[in-house]
């Protein structure tokens, strides 16, 4: 291999492994987030195996993302061929487990729908309208997805406050379309007809047409994430070849 693609290859692999070093940053966040944050996510965790696991999995895929971004770095700079060689080891057990957890996802598909039931279901029960971030996530939904509860309306019958001796319905499901309705993001809104002015379709449904409709893309984007990760396998090997002695001096000594 030549001086100038030795170059470029040792430039682009340090731009792979940077934006992996930062992607791992990012799932590493999110992961201790939901564990850590008991405020916001106490009500959906201690009801949700599944979610908590989810969670582990992602300090750990942070974790793994960070190290090998960092490795990766210092290999492409300094071209150490065993820290190549690790970042391509690192590489290839993350794209075997992300191929892993997508097997699991779709076998286990069912479970984790009722796990969701559970979990949305305890958010209504519970809904304040206090700006906790599972309350915000549902208000969210309801709104881009212009649906209400899990499987329709009546799913908010057992709220506490819905409830009461007032007509309350949740604000994120009101209905624009319907004549007379103001607009209000989250919280809960009173009126005074005994017709709630809300979607009538449940969130569930949504989520599943819009996965249905969206198959395309998110197939797509996974495609193009194993290609990528594919990508630096191949640019951490073709350096790794192209090195042909071990310079331990190169590296900074801390």
């Amino acid at each position: 291999m030549g001086k100038g693609c030795i170059t470029a290859t040792k430039c682009f692999l340090f731009m792979f492994n940077l934006f992996f070093f930062i992607f791992g940053a990012l799932f590493l966040g999110v992961g201790l987030w939901v564990i850590l944050d008991n405020q916001n996510f106490n009500t959906v965790l201690e009801d949700s195996t599944m979610l908590k696991v989810g969670a582990y999995i992602l300090i750990g895929i942070g974790s793994v993302c960070m190290l090998t971004g960092f490795l990766g770095c210092i290999g492409a700079i300094f071209e150490v061929r065993c820290l190549l060689g690790l970042v391509f080891a690192c590489l290839l057990l993350i794209l075997i487990a992300q191929v892993t957890a997508g097997v699991l996802i779709y076998f286990r598909r069912d479970v984790l729908k009722n796990e969701m039931s559970i979990i949305v279901n305890k958010i209504l029960v519970n809904y304040t309208g206090n700006n906790k971030t599972s309350e915000q996530a549902l208000d969210y939904i309801q709104r881009t997805m212009k649906c209400c509860g899990w499987t329709g309306p009546s799913n908010w019958t057992e709220n506490v406050a819905i409830n009461s001796s007032q007509i309350l319905y949740p604000c994120s499901c009101t209905n624009e379309s319907i004549n007379g309705t103001g607009i209000k993001e989250a919280g809960l809104c009173k009126t005074f007809s005994p017709q709630l002015p809300v979607f009538t379709k449940g969130c569930v449904y949504s989520l599943e047409d819009w996965l249905i409709g969206n198959c395309g893309v998110i197939l797509g984007v996974c495609v193009g994430i194993a290609v990528i990760e594919l990508l630096g396998m191949i640019l951490s090997m073709c350096l790794c070849k192209s090195v042909q002695q071990e310079d331990y001096t190169k590296v900074p000594k801390y």
